[in-house]
């Protein structure tokens, strides 16, 4: 692992503390007094400095399921700790004095719009526990993809352990940085790098995630036994999903990761479901086998 001034292949990233506030500003935002925008910039920067999840981006293609993410932003707010509400209180003489929006308008968008205004973006994308030492294993090929194809800036923060990247100058495309967080948020949920690798190459794969508890309530050796229907023994069964949807499959512990297109990635899960639900595990293959013949036909 590469970290501080040990660094010698990885570039050195000095993280903005502020972000940079893109989008519309309406007539009706310009007319509020200085202390509301003083006070929305704090809260910004405040909520900003918290640990981004990928799940939680609005452009990002990793889907998971309400249940994952209710877990994860609950150890989110463990270690983050109470915030503060942030904001300003309404002004009532402020309310009366605005007047009716008018439809803005704004100049053509260039490519490098995200660098607008000189600033630059990151994102941070916390690393488990039990995915430390894999990081450690595999970070050259993590860095080589981002450094060398998208142009980023990484570095891993011992601190806070989450990877944390950063556009520059010679970012040239405005969709590299959450392309980036994508692909290490993919491999933080367990796929190999050469796999994960391809949500840099191709623009309609997806990563959905969901928990055994989401298809059906079980417990204890019940639910040892669905996830070793889903496995198969020495992952026969995992192996014949993912060669006949094409698609990668993860289970870890009762959480099950999905990546692909969006078709084959409905076929895995439909295949998963009914293993989980006790279909018996031949039927299931027979079902790939009609699935996979599809595919060769279609293609």
């Amino acid at each position: 692992m590469t970290t501080g001034a040990a660094a010698a292949d990885a570039p050195r990233v000095e993280m903005a503390t502020t972000r940079k506030r893109g989008g519309i500003q309406t007539s009706e935002r310009a007319k509020e007094g200085n202390d509301d925008a003083d006070d929305d910039d704090a809260m910004e920067m405040e909520i900003y400095n918290r640990i981004i999840d990928p799940s939680s981006l609005g452009a990002s293609r990793i889907v998971q399921s309400k249940s994952i993410q209710r877990e994860d932003a609950a150890i989110v707010d463990e270690g983050d700790g109470d915030d503060d509400d942030g904001g300003a209180a309404a002004d009532p003489a402020a309310e009366t004095r605005r007047e009716q929006p008018q439809q803005p308008t704004f100049a053509k968008l260039s490519a490098r719009a995200s660098r607008a205004g000189g600033k630059a973006e990151y994102r941070r994308v916390r690393c488990p526990a039990h995915r430390y030492t894999p990081l450690r294993e595999c970070w050259e090929q993590l860095l080589t993809p981002l450094v060398e194809y998208l142009k980023l800036q990484v570095r891993f923060n011992t601190r806070t352990r989450s990877v944390e990247i950063k556009t520059s100058r010679h970012t040239p495309d405005p969709s590299s940085l959450q392309k980036g967080a994508d692909f290490v948020g993919a491999f933080m949920l367990g796929f190999e790098p050469r796999d994960a690798v391809a949500l840099l190459r191709l623009d309609d794969l997806y990563v959905e995630s969901f928990q055994v508890a989401d298809v059906k309530n079980l417990r204890g050796d019940h639910l040892s036994r669905a996830i070793g229907r889903v496995a198969g023994q020495d992952g026969k069964t995992r192996f014949a999903i993912e060669n006949a949807t094409r698609t990668r499959v993860v289970i870890a512990d009762s959480r099950i990761h999905l990546l692909g297109s969006f078709g084959n990635i409905r076929l895995a899960r439909n295949a998963i479901c009914d293993l989980i639900l006790g279909a018996p595990p031949g039927k299931v293959y027979n079902n790939m086998r009609n699935v996979a013949k599809r595919m060769n036909e279609r293609y």
